[in-house]
């Protein structure tokens, strides 16, 4: 988990967004798991994802395989955006979005 923090401070400050948390983004983090998308447990994952899609981000980028980063959990999390009005997300890993980098 160091090498990922130690990757992020390496991220140009005008490509980073932080978002702060609203009821809106809570309303829909909430929606993912009562799709089936994630379990109760994955609320972090799910706020994650859900701050993204409302803050229109070009790209979500992570390194969780398990839960975000996921073609069909993508498909599940699109799915749900546009059942609630908002658009699609994209989703990828570091590697897809950092240019001249071998291994991540």
């Amino acid at each position: 988990m160091n090498s990922v923090r130690n990757r992020l401070v390496e991220i140009p400050e005008a490509h980073q967004i932080i978002l702060a948390d609203t009821p809106e983004a809570d309303a829909l983090a909430k929606a993912y798991p009562s799709h089936g998308i994630l379990g109760p447990g994955s609320r972090s994952d799910a706020l994650h994802v859900a701050l993204a899609t409302i803050g229109r981000v070009d790209v979500l980028v992570s390194w969780n395989f398990k839960h975000i980063v996921n073609l069909g959990r993508i498909r599940f999390f699109n799915a749900v955006n546009l059942e609630q009005g908002y658009g699609l997300i994209e989703i990828r890993i570091p590697k897809e979005v950092l240019s001249g980098e071998k291994d991540l």
